[in-house]
């Protein structure tokens, strides 16, 4: 069982969530970017090499042709998106503890912890889905050797020019299959190691920074576990040109697996296994951290 949870303060968990999602960012977006290039990379001619031979290959190439900031291509986008969008989280969360609890004090099961996770995914699909649309769009822009955006606003006032909200928001279905069971596996997955990492007779809110970073990386390891085939998918469908696939995730997937199998589904896995653990951990350790101070510093807001 899980233990029980503090009162929610939505202006804390927005300030710690958004300080918690800059950390995410800016730890792992440089293997996001090796991610969505490995996904949305076209097959290779009979005969050719592919353009990636994978994950350490698609590093090395952006850093030597691009240098450092071609790992961080990008990053604006989600920068923005991610205090209202872990203020969300984070709130939707809390919000789904609090509608299974017939009373303040009722501990609730790791199912239950589930359920209240995958509604976090469901409250943030509406922010994530036009940051998404807009981080892979300029990621393999670089790669393609095409220029058509300058940056994250260009990007978003030129989708909108052309295919108006529905552009930006193209990929929205994708991001909830994605988001909401791995939500719910994310925050029960947290839940549980930060109880079973808990020393005899200490409070989870004690718990050292060492055990936060485990649990906060273990965490999102198994968050990804569930989101990367729907990820590809994802990625797949909103750097596609406008009508490629008509009949949106259905398409995507019949074309993955008739021209590149069943694996193709987990392209970019060591890319996001490998930034799982410190973009995650940095995420969890960083709100950890910013709630600590806020309740020291203001513990009546």
């Amino acid at each position: 069982m899980a233990g029980e949870a503090k009162p929610i303060s939505p202006l804390k968990n927005l300030l710690a969530g958004g300080f918690g999602g800059m950390c995410l960012v800016f730890v792992g977006h440089p293997l996001d970017t090796v991610k969505v290039r490995l996904q949305t990379q076209p097959p290779s001619l009979p005969g050719q090499p592919p353009m990636y031979s994978g994950t350490f290959d698609c590093f090395r190439k952006t850093l030597v042709r691009e240098g450092i900031t071609g790992l961080y291509r990008g990053m604006a986008a989600p920068i923005i998106g991610v205090t209202p969008m872990f203020a969300v989280c984070f709130f939707g969360f809390g919000l789904g503890k609090k509608l299974q609890q017939k009373c303040p004090e009722d501990v609730l099961s790791y199912p239950q912890i589930f359920a209240a996770g995958m509604l976090s995914g469901v409250f943030t699909t509406g922010i994530m889905t036009p940051g998404e649309r807009i981080k892979c769009l300029l990621q393999i822009q670089a790669s393609s050797g095409e220029t058509k955006y300058h940056g994250a606003l260009d990007c978003a006032k030129k989708l909108y020019q052309e295919s108006g909200i529905r552009g930006i928001y193209k990929g929205t279905v994708l991001t909830l299959m994605r988001d909401v069971p791995a939500s719910g596996m994310y925050f029960m997955t947290y839940e549980w190691l930060k109880n079973i990492l808990t020393p005899e007779g200490k409070s989870v809110s004690e718990l050292s920074v060492p055990r936060i970073l485990v649990a906060g990386g273990i965490a999102g390891i198994f968050n990804w576990a569930v989101a990367i085939p729907p990820d590809v998918l994802k990625s797949r469908f909103q750097t596609a040109p406008p009508g490629k696939y008509p009949n949106g995730f259905r398409d995507v997937l019949r074309e993955l697996i008739q021209n590149e199998g069943v694996t193709s589904l987990y392209k970019g896995f060591n890319a996001v296994m490998i930034r799982a653990f410190p973009a995650n951990a940095a995420c969890f350790l960083g709100f950890e951290v910013a709630m600590k101070f806020l309740n020291w510093a203001t513990p009546s807001l």
